[in-house]
């Protein structure tokens, strides 16, 4: 049951994204600097979107002869093309957050990953292009395309809470950001 209320959830808050998207709002970025992660990911997205639109017409035809099955697999084909949508919009309008005045840098990835790092606990900060990520106990990646650019080491642990509600303490955590070394240099003027 608990897993059903957040898959409903999920797609609640990617919907909104939508909306967000289309009213070319943000969310979560009126106290802080916002450092986006979408652009190297979005002509994927839209190759996605495409191929799914190309199923949908090609379903369609295919299936013109039987109604009720035209129908359910419509449905289903527009909803995936939606939730691509969605997806990609989602990570349009929650981007990284710099809150120097909360001491906090708020790191996103879609409505998936929302992770509050408090700036004192950062230990360093580097820009580190990798493209392999291999799990490790204590490490968080938050991957874009298969890759990250920032890579931060902390003194503390910090909790990561996943998408079912399984948290973990994660002591190094690696994201992308379009603009890293920007990225890269605000945390360093914020943590001096």
């Amino acid at each position: 049951m608990r897993g059903g209320w957040l898959l409903v959830r999920h797609e609640v808050r990617l919907l909104a994204s939508l909306a967000l998207w289309v009213a070319r709002r943000t969310h979560g970025t009126t106290s802080g600097s916002a450092f986006g992660y979408a652009r190297g990911q979005g002509a994927m997205m839209a190759g996605f979107a495409f191929v799914c639109l190309v199923e949908t017409v090609a379903l369609s035809v295919l299936l013109r002869d039987w109604p009720a099955v035209h129908a359910v697999v419509l449905f289903l084909d527009v909803y995936t093309i939606v939730f691509v949508v969605a997806l990609h919009a989602s990570s349009v309008v929650r981007p990284h957050v710099l809150d120097v005045g909360r001491g906090v840098l708020r790191i996103r990835r879609y409505v998936h990953v929302d992770l509050c790092v408090p700036l004192e606990r950062i230990a360093s900060v580097r820009r580190e292009l990798r493209m392999t990520h291999e799990r490790a106990d204590g490490e968080l990646d938050v991957e874009v395309g298969s890759q990250t650019s920032v890579t931060l080491e902390l003194t503390e642990p910090v909790t990561h809470v996943g998408f079912f509600g399984r948290s973990r303490e994660v002591r190094v955590v690696r994201f992308h950001a379009d603009d890293a070394d920007g990225l890269v240099r605000a945390l360093g003027r914020a943590r001096v």
